[in-house]
C-alpha cells in the first residue's frame, strides 16, 4: 500500500514525498483511516514504529479540512512525558504540514516561559506539551483549551513511570468532554488500562510491535566484561572508524558524565544528555550528535525518550537496565523503519540477572562475542559466599537499601 491509497490530500502527500516516505508502516496503515473518520483510537506501539506520523498526518488533514477552521485556536493537544519527545513530535508536525496553513508549537519546562508565551499569544492550532508546563500556562490563563477537538496522550506508560498520571487527570478535567481521543502506550499496566477506559469511547484498537519484541533488522550481541574494563572495551570498539555515530546508554547521570570524561581523555568526541543538563545543553548535544559533529552521545533512559535519529546504526548498553522492557526501547533507537542496526550490551557480574530476564522477555538468546581483549568467562565465579558457593547475582537497586538492611541499620543506630 502507498500513502496515496489512504485518502490523503495533496499538500500532505507532497510533504511526505519530500521526506522520502514511500509506504506507510503497519501502524500508519491501520491507524490513519480510523483517525481520519474521527474515531477514538487505542494504539499499543513503541517508539520506532512510525506512530507519530500515524496520528500527526490525519490530525493535520482533519484540521485543514474543517469547514470552520477557527484559525490559531488550539484544536489539537498532544501530551507527552519528555521534552525531547515533545520537540521531536513538533518537528514532525512541521515536516508533514509544511504546505498547510496550520500553526504548531511545543511547550515544555526547564526553560524560561517568555518565548513560548509570546508564540501562544500569536495563536496556535496544534499544541505539543509536557504536563507540568501546560498546567502552568493554564493556571496563568495563557493557554485556553475551549476549542479543543483532538486530544493525544502519547507514551502513556512512561507518564506513569515518571509520576505524571495525576497531572494528566487534571488536564482531562480542563478540556471539552466532546473530543476525539488518541491514546498510545507501549505497555498496558493496570493503571494505564484503567485510564484508557476512562478516556476512550468505543475505540479502534491497533497493536503493532509489542514491547517484548525486537526488530529482526537489529543485530544484537553481548560482551562479557568486568565492570572496571567497560570503558576500555568501549574505547577499543571505537577504534574502528565505522562507528562514526554511536548512542550509549548509561544507568545514571553521574555514570554518563564519567563515560564522556574518559572518552574525551581518549580524544573521542562525546557529550552527555540527562536530566541534570539544561534544556539548551541537551538540545545542543542532540543537535551535534545528529549532525555528527559529536561522535558519541551518552544518554540516560528518561532523557533518551524521543531521540529519533535517521539511520542510526549503533547502540551500546553500557549497563543493562533492571527493567527488561527498557532493553527493547533502547535498542529500538536503531533498526528503525526497516533499516539495519547493531546493538552491543556490556554485561558484568551484576548484569547477569538482568540479562536472563531480558532474554526471557524477548524470547531469544543473545549471541556472545568473545573475540575482544576484555572478555571474561568467570563473572559468576568471581564472587562466592562464605561457604564457597557460586554467587547468584541480583539486579542493581540504584542505591536503594532493602527493608532488612534499613531495619538492621536502625537497630544499631538506636544502640
Amino acid at each position: 500500500m502507498n500513502f496515496d491509497e489512504l485518502g490523503l490530500i495533496k499538500p500532505i502527500l507532497d510533504a511526505l514525498k519530500a521526506q522520502g516516505y514511500e509506504q506507510p508502516t503497519p501502524i500508519q496503515e491501520k491507524a490513519i483511516p480510523s483517525i481520519l473518520q474521527g474515531r477514538d483510537l487505542l494504539g499499543s506501539a513503541q517508539t520506532g514504529t512510525g506512530k507519530t506520523a500515524a496520528f500527526a498526518i490525519p490530525i493535520l488533514q482533519n484540521l485543514s479540512s474543517a469547514k470552520e477552521p477557527h484559525r490559531n485556536q488550539i484544536k489539537a493537544l498532544i501530551l507527552t512525558p519528555t521534552r525531547e519527545l515533545a520537540i521531536q513530535i513538533e518537528e514532525n508536525f512541521q515536516d508533514y504540514g509544511k504546505h498547510l496553513k496550520l500553526r504548531s508549537l511545543v511547550v515544555f519546562g526547564g526553560v524560561k516561559q517568555h518565548a513560548q508565551e509570546q508564540q501562544l499569544k500569536r495563536g496556535v492550532d496544534i499544541l505539543i506539551a509536557t504536563p507540568g508546563r501546560l498546567l502552568d500556562f493554564i493556571s496563568q490563563g495563557i493557554v485556553k483549551l475551549h476549542h479543543l477537538e483532538i486530544f493525544v496522550l502519547d507514551e502513556a506508560d512512561r507518564m506513569l513511570d515518571m509520576g505524571f498520571v495525576h497531572d494528566v487527570k487534571k488536564i482531562l478535567k480542563l478540556i471539552p468532554a466532546k473530543r476525539q481521543n488518541l491514546f498510545f502506550s507501549a505497555t498496558m499496566p493496570k493503571e494505564i488500562a484503567k485510564l484508557a477506559s476512562e478516556i476512550l469511547i468505543n475505540p479502534v484498537r491497533v497493536e503493532v510491535a509489542p514491547v517484548s519484541s525486537t526488530a529482526d533488522t537489529i543485530q544484537q550481541s553481548i560482551y562479557f566484561v568486568d565492570n572496571n574494563n567497560k570503558t576500555d572495551l568501549l574505547i577499543h570498539l571505537l577504534e574502528d572508524p565505522k562507528f562514526d555515530q554511536v548512542l550509549v546508554f548509561s544507568r545514571t547521570k553521574h555514570g554518563a558524565d564519567k563515560i564522556v570524561k574518559k572518552l574525551y581523555q581518549s580524544n573521542i568526541s562525546a557529550e552527555a544528555i540527562h536530566g541534570n543538563k539544561s534544556q539548551n545543553a541537551r538540545q545542543n548535544a542532540l543537535s551535534n550528535f545528529k549532525s555528527k559533529r559529536t561522535r558519541i552521545l551518552v544518554a540516560t533512559d528518561i532523557a533518551a525518550r524521543g531521540i529519533d535519529i535517521d539511520e542510526l546504526k549503533y547502540v551500546v548498553n553500557y549497563e543493562l537496565s533492571d527493567v527488561s522492557e527498557t532493553y527493547v526501547h533502547r535498542i529500538g533507537r536503531t533498526g528503525r523503519a526497516g533499516s539495519e542496526g547493531t546493538s552491543f550490551s556490556f554485561v558484568d557480574a551484576l548484569d547477569l540477572a538482568n540479562l536472563r530476564n531480558t532474554e526471557k522477555l524477548i524470547g531469544k538468546k543473545i549471541p556472545v562475542v568473545t573475540d575482544h581483549p576484555f572478555h571474561t568467562d568467570n563473572l559468576v565465579e568471581q564472587k562466592r559466599d562464605s561457604n564457597n558457593k557460586p554467587f547468584t547475582p541480583r539486579p542493581r537497586t540504584n542505591g536503594q537499601r532493602s527493608e532488612k538492611t534499613k531495619n538492621k541499620s536502625n537497630f544499631y543506630r538506636k544502640k
